[in-house]
């Protein structure tokens, strides 16, 4: 390995044995067997030696039909997985189906890659580029596993399991598949384009269910009776969270905004009632701003989030309307400990539509004094966070309520675009005359929009670190 620095103007070459990549062909398998999927797969860049642990095994098989419909050929692609899960090395390995149809003249290629902690990944790509619509139903039921012919192939030992590029060509061929991994406990489905319909029916087992990225997806149906995370990022579809009584943590991350689907206000609040029990909510600002403007007023609502001790907001802007929002949301977060908001730049921005007809009288775009004398107080609120902060009319005043209400506030803090990161206290006009004359380099004082105050900016020192790059 070759390192190359500069000292005092010169530049130094030093050769340095890779002394690990050295090792014998045993132990560099035990080392990757005790890394995360994800990181071992990393080791393919280190060098040619690590890389050569990635060479796919590759299987060839021919099907008659297209796609894999019939029972029999299910099952023998099953058989072949189940021979990947129990392989006899502990140590991440790549497999390479490939299923061929030679009358249609498509071909179906599986990437499988198997992690050393009862983990696998499978990428599906075919040769067309059109992808046809279709719906996924993934049943995972006692019953079902013992009447199926292929149980031979054990799925026991498989805890994770990572789905990407779903195709129509394996739909079949995914769900028998989920049927048989009836101990899963994670389950990840990405990038599936054309599958407009995903129902997920799980045993006692499934934790933590993330799906991500399907921008045809219109309907999302779960029942999973002790899934604890729920993870969904992409268009806003219709979710059915069923028998989902156990969940503490959800994220709606709906940064591509509706697609091709309509909003409808009665379904987004029957989605939030099912997760009033929840403990950790990650949600998009333009879905509280659109319920707004549809006339929805959070504190006259039959349900309330008392267990959320934790919120994060996450928009591409703070602007009045989504900081009002956010506002009256507080309202049914009685417990609320901690309150992370995000601002994201590089994301494209959800315009809000005229709604012709409210539900109630609109009680948004008043005056801002208002607004802050309709929102309940924070009592158990102790942390704020702002993440892409900018000293902007609508932040200062989101910042202000937030001061004002949180009695029990003991942090807040902002970290701007370039990673510098404040801490944030509430200065009054009389004190900030007597620290001005001491000029204090990291600090800066930022009047409040309604003039009553200075908000006191202090950056961060960390040990070790330049502040810039806190």
């Amino acid at each position: 390995m070759n390192i190359i620095w500069s000292n005092s103007g010169k530049e130094i070459m030093e050769d340095r044995l890779d002394l690990i990549s050295g090792l014998p062909f045993e132990i560099l398998r035990r080392i990757l067997s005790l890394l995360p999927l994800e990181e071992a797969v990393r080791t393919s860049t280190l060098s040619t030696v690590w890389k050569n642990f990635w060479t796919p095994f590759q299987v060839d098989m021919d099907f008659d039909t297209n796609p894999i419909t019939n029972h029999e050929d299910c099952k023998k692609v099953i058989q072949v997985i189940g021979t990947i899960v129990r392989s006899y090395y502990d140590c991440p390995e790549v497999w390479k189906l490939c299923l061929n149809f030679p009358e249609s003249k498509k071909d179906l290629i599986v990437l499988a890659t198997k992690g050393a902690e009862n983990e696998v990944h499978f990428e599906f790509s075919k040769r067309e580029r059109t992808s046809g619509k279709f719906k996924l139903k993934l049943e995972q039921t006692c019953q079902g596993f013992s009447n199926n012919p292929t149980k031979k192939a054990s799925f026991s030992i498989l805890k994770t399991l990572h789905l990407r590029s779903v195709s129509h060509l394996a739909k079949d061929l995914v769900s028998a598949l989920f049927s048989n991994c009836r101990l899963l406990e994670s389950l990840k489905i990405e990038k599936c384009v054309g599958l407009e319909s995903l129902d997920i029916e799980a045993g006692n087992c499934l934790q933590s269910l993330v799906v991500l990225d399907c921008p045809d997806i219109v309907d999302l149906t779960v029942s999973a009776p002790i899934l604890k995370s729920f993870s969904y990022q992409g268009v806003l579809p219709q979710i059915h969270l069923v028998n989902t009584l156990n969940l503490v943590n959800v994220v709606l991350y709906l940064k591509d905004g509706l697609g091709n689907n309509e909003f409808d206000c009665e379904e987004i609040l029957l989605l939030l009632t099912s997760l009033k029990e929840i403990e950790i909510l990650t949600i998009s600002g333009w879905l509280l701003e659109w319920l707004c403007s549809a006339g929805v007023i959070f504190r006259c609502l039959r349900f309330q989030f008392n267990k959320l001790k934790e919120l994060r907001w996450i928009d591409s802007l703070i602007n009045r309307a989504k900081r009002d929002s956010l506002a009256c949301f507080l309202n049914i977060a009685p417990i609320l400990e901690r309150l992370f908001i995000k601002i994201e730049r590089a994301n494209s921005s959800v315009p809000c539509p005229y709604f012709h007809q409210y539900w109630h009288e609109p009680h948004l775009w008043m005056d801002f004094a208002t607004v802050e004398s309709n929102t309940s107080q924070l009592d158990h609120l102790k942390v704020v966070t702002f993440l892409g902060f900018s000293i902007k009319e609508d932040q200062l005043l989101l910042m202000e309520l937030l001061l004002k209400k949180a009695s029990m506030l003991n942090s807040m803090s902002v970290t701007l675009p370039t990673n510098r990161i404040w801490r944030v206290v509430k200065v009054s006009l009389h004190d900030q005359q007597k620290q001005a004359s001491s000029n204090h380099k990291n600090q800066i004082a930022v009047l409040s929009p309604t003039k009553d105050f200075f908000f006191g900016f202090t950056e961060e020192i960390y040990r070790g670190h330049c502040s810039t790059n806190a």
